[in-house]
């Protein structure tokens, strides 16, 4: 009896919920995250390709995305294996933490996870296979460490690394072709900043029309609005109060109301009524000496009218990021109970006038007191093309934020990665036992990336990379990948540098991540909600 119950499985979860064990869960993580680095290993390099990401959505419903930025792909996708968003997570960190990077942390971690695979398949345990990790990771970082180079002495230098780094970021982006030209207005931008890291304090506008050269950096802060009719179009002196209230509170709601009414007289006398409300609330504004007005949610026809006899510029629905940005750089506050509020602290700037941007009129705040602000105008001939270009110059922003405030770089272009594969593997050659296969593994990984680097560009990468791990051999420790003409050559000559921040958080994140999924051994799955009838009615 005992022999029968035993062949009997015990159910000690609830209803559908359903559970995956031991090799069939690691499998599962592995596998899902080996597929995530296989769909974007193709976008890796200065040779990338590019997806069409198609919304779904009932809003969004036949919109598509044109981007090779790693973190967009993994926001936008839909991603249904555990381990899978684990690799979705870290793409966003990193494009949180230093702006870049996001393709290599996700493709790296899944190589990783690549070689512990064969590694499980000798009958490895998973915590043999860690333990090995981290003393890889701990070796590469060390040698990384050890090939860091701080130029900031020299300022001419400097600035040159900073171009050089902002090249390098663009090479794998959609701005490309015109490298040079939007490195500098990058760095214009950066130089504004007064070696702060607020991104906030830069603006981009998106104007569809002309060529991507087209584009420019302008020293001022540019609202994509128009004053109202009647308003004046030039402010001098401007005291802005920025807003976020209704100015249509004072109408009567129609919607599931009725109101009878037994004269015109009193329907005049209702009107005059709403008015005198809406007057007394632009009075409360106009008694802080304010000559622009600026409000998030829009501005009806007669407090419009209040404010042009008043000669104050009403400005409506501004949209939010905008008017966060407005008070940053004006020195104001957003307020929005202005009836109650006697003390309200006013954004000013030297002169607010209309300017015209291909066929659109915007408004533009001159002398601002934050004077690290300014608007980057990107021209393109499509919505795609401009909001990949604005990605794009967002990741250079940030790589250059970080460089400014770190000052630390190192080589790209598959040097690195080679530097670190070598002292691993030497490290492994010392040690003793079965850790020595796992920290093998993890210099095998760390070499994909020059190979997808070099397979990405139509290349040999047998070849190139079999050259490269001979001239690191001989010493030319600073040569890398030369993807413009398919061979190996000396980084430094070529300008192909990256910050130390974004390396050294590529090697740490991916290394987390897959010990996490390693320690992985068993998948639990909620059972769904059970819809009663009483559900289905509401």
């Amino acid at each position: 009896m005992a022999a029968a119950a035993s062949l009997n499985p015990v159910h000690i979860l609830k209803g559908d919920a359903e559970e995956e064990k031991r090799e069939d869960a690691r499998l599962s993580c592995i596998f899902g995250s080996i597929a995530i680095g296989d769909l974007l290993k193709s976008t890796l390099g200065p040779k990338g390709m590019d997806k069409i990401l198609v919304s779904d959505s009932r809003k969004l419903a036949g919109a598509i995305e044109l981007t090779n930025d790693g973190a967009t792909i993994l926001r936008s996708i839909g991603v249904d294996n555990p381990a899978a968003k684990i690799l979705v997570e870290i793409s966003k960190v990193q494009d949180k933490e230093v702006g870049d990077g996001t393709t290599t942390v996700a493709v790296l971690c899944s190589e990783f996870l690549k070689e512990a695979d064969k590694l499980l398949s000798l009958k490895l345990h998973p915590q043999t296979i860690i333990s090995g990790f981290r003393k890889a990771a701990a070796e590469a970082k060390s040698a990384m460490l050890k090939h860091t180079y701080d130029r900031s002495s020299d300022p001419v230098q400097f600035e040159q690394d900073l171009k050089n780094i902002a090249r390098t970021t663009l090479s794998s982006k959609i701005l490309n072709r015109h490298k040079d030209f939007f490195a500098d207005i990058a760095i214009a931008a950066v130089k504004r900043l007064n070696n702060s890291t607020d991104l906030k304090a830069i603006q981009f506008i998106k104007k569809l029309g002309g060529c991507l050269t087209d584009s420019f950096l302008d020293d001022g802060f540019l609202l994509d609005k128009k004053p109202g009719v009647h308003q004046p179009k030039v402010v001098e002196n401007a005291r802005i109060l920025i807003a976020n209230t209704p100015m249509d509170a004072d109408k009567v709601k129609v919607f599931g109301s009725r109101i009878t009414l037994d004269s015109v007289a009193k329907l005049g006398d209702m009107e005059l009524i709403e008015n005198e409300k809406m007057k007394a609330k632009v009075d409360a504004f106009l008694k802080h000496d304010i000559n622009v007005f600026i409000n998030r949610q829009l501005i009806y026809n007669y407090p419009e009218q209040l404010f042009a006899d008043a000669g104050v510029m009403a400005i409506e629905h501004a949209d939010f990021e905008g008017v966060e940005k407005l008070a940053l750089v004006t020195g104001g506050e957003i307020v929005s109970d202005i009836e109650r509020c006697d003390t309200v602290k006013l954004g000013k700037c030297d002169r607010i006038e209309e300017i015209m941007i291909g066929e659109d009129y915007l408004l533009k705040f001159s002398g601002l007191p934050v004077g690290e602000s300014c608007t980057i105008i990107l021209r393109g001939a499509t919505e795609q093309i401009l909001n990949e270009a604005e990605r794009a110059l967002h990741d250079v922003l940030c790589v250059l934020i970080t460089t400014v405030s770190e000052r630390m770089i190192v080589l790209g272009g598959g040097c690195t990665e080679m530097i670190m594969s070598r002292h691993v593997s030497a490290l492994a050659a010392q040690t003793s036992g079965k850790e020595s296969l796992a920290m093998e593994a993890y210099a095998r990984a760390l070499l994909q990336i020059p190979t997808i680097i070099s397979d990405n560009g139509g290349y040999d990468s047998a070849q190139l990379v079999s050259e490269l791990r001979s001239a690191h051999a001989d010493g030319k420790v600073s040569y890398g990948l030369n993807m413009t003409e398919g061979k190996i050559d000396d980084m430094f000559k070529l300008g192909i540098i990256e910050p130390l921040k974004v390396k050294t958080q590529v090697l740490s994140g991916a290394t987390e991540a897959a010990e996490m999924i390693l320690r992985v051994d068993g998948i639990i799955k909620a059972a769904p909600r059970r819809r009663t009838p009483d559900d289905r009615c509401c």
